[in-house]
């Protein structure tokens, strides 16, 4: 088992989000939210052989293999230890020892990253899990306080990221949609552009979910026991298990849009966008 050694995340040095509302009618696990500090271990679930764009976690990126500039991120924000890789291909595993960041082979039996994290954290000892997709490369350390801050609150058991979405990005599937209610809970996810702007006013709030997780030990064991969900079958999109089985989701703000890499398309902006941070960091 692999035990953290850094102190446990003080949630009271987290900023503060408006407090979620209690649901009174589900039951809701408190034992980490009530206590003063709960430990966080990162994952990044990476998986070769992607459909859309085979092999993307290993590809270069401004020097750097995609999953590199992920866990660099992630490892950079202080908030997580360990913070591992998780993937199903010896490759992957190799390239990672290599360059000693720390990593957990799982079944490529895996349905989802979710599932993937849920069984690489088998082997690690937190209270809460943060799952950190390994296409992100544009991730920085500062996306990581606010998926934290709403565990603040003790019946807040899963919590993830938006932002405003691009204009360009409406009516783009692959840029996926998010409703709150007005204490942050998420109503749904979608792949269509919702809300729907019936009379067409013109509105232009709609929001772009992230796929960055964070989860109560207890809400992720819950999650790999479900079988999917119609709704996640038919959207092709992991968090509506939760929803579609009452487990809430609450999102917060992130700091700024990243960029996703599903095609070759997005591998060319996240090396242009990194090859300017790259070349503007301090010697």
């Amino acid at each position: 088992m692999i035990r953290a050694a850094r102190p446990e995340v003080k949630l009271s040095n987290l900023p503060t989000p408006p407090a979620p509302k209690a649901s009174t009618s589900r039951s809701r696990s408190c034992k980490l939210g009530c206590m003063n500090t709960v430990r966080v271990a990162g994952i990044i679930p990476a998986r070769l052989h992607s459909t859309r764009l085979s092999r993307k976690v290993l590809r270069p990126i401004a020097g750097l293999p995609m999953i590199e500039w992920v866990w660099r991120a992630a490892a950079a924000s202080g908030l997580m230890d360990p913070v591992v890789v998780a993937t199903d291909a010896d490759e992957v595993a190799a390239a990672c020892r290599e360059r000693a960041i720390p990593v957990v082979l799982t079944s490529p039996a895996c349905a989802s990253g979710s599932d993937r994290v849920r069984e690489a954290a088998r082997h690690i000892d937190a209270g809460i899990y943060v799952n950190i997709q390994g296409d992100e490369p544009t991730l920085t350390p500062d996306f990581f306080p606010p998926l934290l801050a709403p565990f603040r609150h003790p019946h807040v058991e899963v919590a993830t990221l938006a932002v405003p979405c691009p204009a360009a990005e409406f009516a783009n599937p692959n840029a996926v949609k998010v409703v709150t209610a007005l204490d942050g809970r998420a109503l749904y996810f979608s792949r269509a552009t919702i809300p729907f702007d019936r009379d067409r006013l013109g509105f232009t709030g709609y929001r772009k979910h992230l796929g960055i997780y964070a989860y109560r030990k207890a809400a992720l064991e819950r999650f790999a026991t479900l079988p999917p969900s119609p709704l996640e079958s038919l959207e092709r999109l992991e968090q509506l298990r939760f929803l579609e089985n009452g487990i809430d989701i609450y999102v917060a703000e992130a700091p700024r849009d990243t960029i996703g890499v599903d095609t070759e398309e997005d591998l060319a902006r996240a090396e242009a966008a990194l090859t300017i941070s790259r070349d503007r960091a301090p010697s």
